[in-house]
């Protein structure tokens, strides 16, 4: 791969990790711990992940369980827990945490497909607007190098933006089917 290519097309692989991130995040009917990675806790005055104060296991298919290594932090987790929008309470024994993913319903499985899409399109706007970038860079290159070369450049990076709108759209239709999946 020619060096002048090789940022951008690093820089579209970011964006689909990022959307990788993301569809973690958006539950299933699963219990799943990526679900509860963004949250963060009040740890001694910091703000740290909920998985560095406790261990994060799935006992079931459809819940979550938190066992903080500091008994004294299960207020902690439980109120980190309450004021993010996972939209699940916790309910705790007094020695672990334990989060009920219920059923989703119909309704909300197409509302997360919905959002699903969302996500998709920006990822696919953004990697554009790199393809879009790295268009007007090579157009600028014309004085240095010659026009056959530029297009031989903009050639590859088409190329590269089909191949990751196409895995977007593959990414897209995975976790769709996850959710509509009952």
């Amino acid at each position: 791969m020619d060096s002048r290519l090789k940022p951008y097309v690093e820089k579209m692989g970011k964006t689909l990790s990022n959307l990788e991130e993301e569809f973690k995040t958006i539950r299933a009917g699963r219990a799943n711990p990526a679900v509860i990675s963004k949250v963060r806790v009040d740890y001694y005055g910091s703000q740290v992940p909920i998985s560095q104060v406790g261990n994060i296991t799935v006992p079931e298919a459809r819940i979550l369980q938190i066992a903080p290594w500091e008994p004294n932090m299960i207020k902690e987790v439980m109120k980190a827990i309450n004021m993010s929008d996972i939209g699940i309470n916790p309910t705790t024994d007094g020695k672990v945490i334990r989060m009920v993913f219920p059923e989703l319903t119909e309704e909300r499985r197409k509302d997360l497909t919905k959002d699903v899409k969302k996500k998709g399109e920006a990822a696919k706007v953004a990697v554009r607007n790199i393809r879009r970038d790295a268009d007007k860079a090579f157009k600028k290159l014309k004085d240095e190098i010659s026009e056959d070369e530029v297009a031989d450049l903009q050639d590859d990076l088409q190329k590269e933006t089909d191949a990751k709108i196409k895995e977007i759209d593959k990414m897209v239709e995975e976790k769709s089917k996850d959710i509509l999946t009952v």
